[in-house]
């Protein structure tokens, strides 16, 4: 795709928008191939992007907290930028049902037919997946909403574990995973554009660390689901005072009342889980909290979650968490000591 000296990017805004997002993006994207030559003794050089903010009109827009967001250019007068990023969009997994935004969508789809690289952050995929533009495709979003979009496009292929995912025809639709991920999204953008000097050095300028290890260690596996199965909610119940148990399964099953194959069929409807799945995923958020926040050894900690052999807990772990269990203590255990240094309360 032909490029101009400055590709403009356009940064969608709405109603559900994000600020923090849509200006961080903005900042960012100003700054690729401009402050770095700064920071190191030369004068500044030329922005790498030509960011502009873009919504259905012009008029000042409230967002997300109350923020209001002044447009530079409406959708109509923008008929294809070179870049889109569409930042998240506040909506719960529990309700990603996405209210008046045909004209946006509307608008991606004939951008992207013209030539458009889109790119989403966190549940901004969720819009980019209503436009039909992710059918059959790759894509990721916020760990929290993976299930949710997939239930909502089955045919889209969700990749919960990964930071940054491109799809499409010379790869024109791009996706970032939750939370600071839109940072890695920027960053795959102005490496693709000004290439991969340019990218580290915004990081640089930024202080950003890639999320290499993708989204697994930030996500909590035991996402629950509302049920009005009355059964399936006593065994659930049950099992969050007695995961520890030798045969938990069995538990569960004498607390639901039911048969076992209508136990197995019910639990795994009204959760999404099988129950011994669901058993796994209540002992490593246990085992977690005690990495983060204990010394205990590796094998005290399987022993206190209801893991005897503790080389199967750690394969267990690493497999569902994305770390090894003294990878994670590292990491988020470190990061606790440092708000508790700095006088953080601790919960409760």
């Amino acid at each position: 795709m032909p490029r101009r000296a400055r590709p403009s990017i356009a940064l969608l805004a709405t109603h559900g928008a994000a600020a923090s997002v849509l200006y961080g993006m903005y900042d960012l994207f100003n700054s690729a191939g401009r402050d770095w030559p700064a920071m190191v003794g030369q004068p500044p050089g030329a922005s790498v992007f030509r960011p502009i903010v873009a919504a259905r009109e012009t008029t000042p827009l409230p967002v997300v907290n109350g923020i209001v967001v002044t447009p530079e250019v409406a959708l109509r007068d923008l008929p294809a930028p070179d870049f889109i990023c569409i930042p998240d969009l506040a909506v719960y997994p529990g309700d990603i049902s996405l209210h008046d935004y045909h004209q946006e969508a509307t608008w991606l789809r004939e951008c992207h037919a013209r030539g458009s690289v889109i790119a989403a952050a966190c549940t901004g995929a969720l819009l980019l997946a209503d436009t039909g533009l992710l059918d059959g495709r790759d894509a990721t979003t916020h760990w929290a909403y993976c299930d949710a979009m997939a239930e909502r496009h089955p045919s889209v292929k969700v990749h919960p574990q990964r930071v940054v995912v491109t799809a499409g025809p010379d790869q024109r639709l791009v996706m970032g995973g939750g939370g600071s991920s839109w940072q890695d999204l920027a960053l795959y953008l102005i490496a693709r554009v000004a290439g991969i000097e340019c990218a580290m050095q915004t990081a640089r300028v930024f202080l950003i660390d890639w999320h290499q290890t993708g989204q697994q260690p930030y996500a909590s596996l035991a996402r629950t689901r509302t049920s009005s199965d009355t059964a399936v909610t006593h065994a659930q119940v049950w099992i969050a005072q007695h995961y520890d148990t030798p045969a938990p399964v069995a538990g569960m099953l004498q607390a639901s009342g039911l048969a076992e194959r209508t136990f197995a069929r019910r639990f795994q409807q009204a959760t999404g889980l099988s129950p011994l799945e669901y058993v796994h995923t209540l002992r490593l958020e246990e085992a977690k909290q005690h990495l983060e926040a204990g010394d205990d050894s590796v094998e005290a900690i399987a022993q206190a979650v209801g893991y005897e052999d503790a080389a199967y807990f750690s394969r267990l772990f690493r497999r569902k968490v994305g770390l090894s269990p003294a990878q994670y203590r590292r990491r988020f255990g470190g990061m606790r000591r440092m708000l508790q240094q700095a006088g953080a309360p601790p919960a409760g």
